[in-house]
């Protein structure tokens, strides 16, 4: 049975999934008002650090929900949590620090966790999947998000018996390394979008978490630190993210990466060693004989938070997640500074002035000491002078240990060492 006709049987026996939603930002409100049009769901709980925001959502929802629907309204995340009207949480915030105390206390409180916070995902996805799967509850990312609409197409491609070679996204903003709050101002206000998070897009972080998600999920690494970014369209990708040695960019094949000219769809690139298969993929995908054996897969399009009903509908009736990781990490985003920042000051996170983040394995993480951009989060102080374009390690900056999301990474090292560590 379809989720949409097992949604329609919990709607006919008035036993709805009772969403709760920590962040009534440009997502979370986004999910909340398309939440009213979906059968067997209503929303229980909102929270927002500025309660105005979440009244202002839940008025709006209630005025559009045809059932009377009893919604708590909160600035504190574990009054919804922890309410008896919910049974199932969305993190929208794409906070790390914020992100690890929700889902921190939605384990405690046994409550499943849909993730709208890629960035907290990438920096303790690992441990917080096993502890959840442990007590019997679902993690994962949500649907929608270009991770999870990648991994449909790579489960699409593999279980048809393909090889993927490649899988990635279209980037939706042009990288602008140095990119913060103050030069997305106007656009940012422009589209009515916090400043932070336009400028976590422009300086590549954000893409940077994305492929390190699905990396974690599928498997496929980072042929070099960064990715490579090409320019390209659907007709000479397959092309271009191919073998040196056949006229492509890549040192090996596996790898995600993310390309300029695709966005806002996301793709796979796949092939097959059996000549029939090959010939009915030129066949079917209408290519001549001067097309080369790697072919596109691509979806035109993700729907961001409005896909999100899908993933919460799957994890509450089927205890399905839409992404997760495999289990230890396989790639970080790590950290790097975007401007010249002095001895003693004070670095901000994600999205701000100070620093952005840059993909690379975890084992070269490991290799070169270097520090991923989730735990700067705290009182976060330079040690001595670092360059603009420097990778940061411990020996630059004092991280904040008293932070949750420091003590959660810290409890996933220990879960997941590194081989020939204890």
């Amino acid at each position: 049975m379809s989720v949409y006709r097992q949604l329609l049987v919990r709607e006919k026996e008035h036993a709805p999934i009772k969403v709760g939603i920590i962040g009534a930002g440009q997502m979370g409100y986004g999910l909340i008002a398309q939440i009213s049009r979906i059968p067997g769901m209503v929303v229980g709980g909102i929270c927002d650090v500025n309660k105005d925001n979440a009244e202002r959502a839940r008025d709006f929802y209630q005025s559009v929900e045809k059932n009377a629907v009893k919604t708590v309204v909160s600035s504190d995340y574990r009054e919804v949590i922890q309410s008896d009207l919910v049974e199932v949480i969305v993190d929208a915030t794409g906070v790390p620090e914020v992100g690890a105390n929700i889902s921190l206390e939605a384990l405690r409180s046994k409550k499943h966790l849909v993730l709208l916070n890629v960035e907290v995902d990438i920096t303790i996805g690992s441990a917080m999947h096993s502890l959840f799967d442990s007590a019997g509850l679902v993690y994962t990312g949500s649907a929608g998000d270009e991770p999870a609409a990648i991994v449909e197409l790579y489960d699409f491609a593999k279980t048809m018996g393909l090889e993927v070679v490649v899988a990635g996204k279209g980037k939706n903003n042009p990288l602008i390394p140095t990119a913060n709050p103050d030069t997305c101002a106007a656009e940012a206000k422009q589209k009515k979008m916090s400043a932070h998070m336009l400028a976590a897009f422009q300086d590549g972080t954000k893409t940077m978490a994305e492929m390190n998600l699905l990396s974690n999920a599928i498997g496929l690494i980072p042929d070099k630190v960064g990715m490579h970014g090409i320019d390209a369209n659907l007709d000479n990708v397959a092309d271009k993210l191919n073998l040196k040695e056949n006229g492509g960019v890549l040192n090996q094949l596996g790898v995600v990466d993310y390309v300029n000219g695709l966005a806002p769809g996301v793709f796979v690139i796949v092939k097959s060693e059996l000549e029939p298969v090959d010939e009915e993929l030129r066949y079917l995908l209408k290519v001549d004989q001067s097309h080369g054996n790697h072919y596109t897969l691509y979806r035109p399009y993700h729907l961001a938070s409005l896909e999100t009903p899908i993933t919460i509908a799957n994890a509450v009736m089927n205890h399905e997640t839409s992404i997760h990781p495999l289990g230890a990490p396989i790639s970080e985003t790590v950290t790097v500074a975007k401007k010249d920042i002095a001895a003693g000051e004070r670095l901000d996170g994600i999205g701000g002035y100070c620093v952005r983040g840059v993909l690379e394995t975890h084992q070269e993480m490991e290799q070169n000491g270097h520090i991923p951009i989730g735990l700067i989060s705290g009182n976060v102080v330079a040690k001595r002078h670092i360059k603009e374009g420097q990778f940061l390690t411990e020996d630059d900056i004092e991280l904040d240990p008293t932070t949750t999301v420091w003590k959660l990474r810290s409890l996933q090292d220990h879960l997941f060492p590194t081989q020939g560590k204890e």
